[in-house]
Formats: C-alpha cells, sequence, structure tokens
C-alpha cells in the first residue's frame, strides 16, 4: 500500500494508510464502475494506476504518457485503468484533484500556528514553500500549474480543476493581504501569486535552485511595500 504524503507540489510514493482519502476515493470509483470486491482492496488494480499515473503524469508530462504506459508501470491492463478510471482524461482529472486536496491541507497546517496573525501566515506558507523546493531534488513544479500549460481544451474534465486550484490561491492571498490592512490588497495578492507561480518555474530552470532560495524574503519585502505608512 502507498502512503500519502503532504506536500505543496510533487508526487506520492510511500505506503497508503489504510483510512486515507486517497483510499476512499478509490472505493467511489470502484462503486461507480461496479468493480468487485477484490478490485477495491488495498492493493487493488485502481491504486496502482493511480500511483502510476500521477508519477508518470510529474515526471514525464500528462500529454507525453499514454494508458498503455500507465497500465505497464501499474504492472495491469489497458481495460483494468478504463474500468477503474472510464478514460485518460478521468485519470488525469483524479489525479490532480487529489493534488488540489494535497495543496489546501499543507496550505492550512502551514498557516494554523498563527490564526488572525495574516501577515505571519503569508510569511509562514512562503517560508515552507522555499524549504520544499529546495529540499527536494526531484521537485518538477507544480503538477496543476505544469497540466495548466497541457490542457487547454475547456471541455477537457480536468481543466476546470486547474482553473478552480488557481482561483482559489488568488481569492486566499488577497483575503490575507486585505486583513493585514494592504493599501491595495488585490494588487498585493496578485504580487504574491505572481512570486509563488514564477518560483515554480524557476525551480525547473535552475540546477543551482536560483531565485527559489530568496522567495521568503521576496514575499516579506512585498509584504513591507504595501503595508508601509505612505
Amino acid at each position: 500500500m502507498i502512503e500519502r504524503v503532504t506536500i505543496p507540489f510533487g508526487t506520492i510514493a510511500k505506503i497508503l494508510t489504510g483510512h486515507s482519502p486517497v483510499k476512499r476515493e478509490f472505493f467511489m470509483t470502484a462503486d461507480l464502475f461496479n468493480l468487485g470486491a477484490e478490485e477495491a482492496s488495498p492493493d487493488s488494480a485502481g491504486e496502482r494506476i493511480f500511483q502510476a499515473a500521477r508519477e508518470l503524469f510529474y515526471r514525464q508530462g500528462i500529454r507525453a504518457i499514454g494508458v498503455d504506459a500507465i497500465a505497464a508501470a501499474a504492472g495491469t491492463t489497458k481495460m483494468s485503468l478504463y474500468r477503474n478510471f472510464g478514460s485518460k482524461d478521468q485519470l488525469v482529472a483524479a489525479v490532480l484533484e487529489e493534488q488540489d486536496r494535497l495543496f489546501w491541507e499543507w496550505w492550512d497546517e502551514s498557516i494554523a500556528p498563527y490564526p488572525g496573525e495574516p501577515r505571519r501566515q503569508i510569511e509562514r506558507l512562503f517560508r515552507e514553500f522555499e524549504t520544499a523546493a529546495s529540499d527536494d531534488d526531484s521537485c518538477r513544479g507544480c503538477p496543476i500549474a505544469n497540466a495548466s500549460v497541457e490542457i487547454i481544451d475547456e471541455n477537457h474534465p480536468a481543466r476546470l480543476i486547474v482553473v478552480r486550484h488557481h482561483e482559489e490561491i488568488l481569492k486566499r492571498l488577497r483575503a490575507l493581504a486585505a486583513e493585514m490592512g494592504a493599501r491595495d490588497p488585490d494588487q498585493l495578492g496578485d504580487a504574491l501569486m505572481l512570486l509563488m507561480g514564477g518560483s515554480f518555474l524557476s525551480r525547473l530552470c535552475f540546477a543551482d535552485l536560483g531565485p527559489v532560495k530568496s522567495v521568503s524574503e521576496i514575499a516579506r519585502q512585498l509584504i513591507d511595500a504595501h503595508t508601509a505608512p505612505a
């Protein structure tokens, strides 16, 4: 079994606990496609397909990976993939939906120590973000941001997840900026979101981490500039 790990980006490749939300999602998928009890077991084909797809999509890209490669990596068949998820597009959506959930779990856990302190919440978010990006040599940016480049069809089931995810980031950052009394909270929220997005991109471009190692300090300077007395 594979354990999920709460991180702001990347893949999960440990052991799933028996009560994890990921496993519950597989049971719901199994019910939807009328799978037998044996395929809803902890080591089910659905779980293996999901984890293989998440890893392959993140490392090689969504469009570069076909159902044959996913099935082979999962040690199963294309038919099993279709029984569990219906299509590759639905599998992509399931993977991104789970990554979205994990991202917000990371976000909420990061700011939890500072209730009612919006500045400290933002500073903590960017410190944690910088640490995670700097420590993980296998980081290839944000899987949802990466997907936004590949999934442009408005009718793709994953497109709404991508759009909703980024809209929520912007909404939350603008709200925190307003709570801290920024002169133009929307502008500060926009700047912080662009900083976060640009940091993901730079992580892919610089072998020595590059600008990522300065992201928390830049966030602090942005906040200072928008909250200092006029």
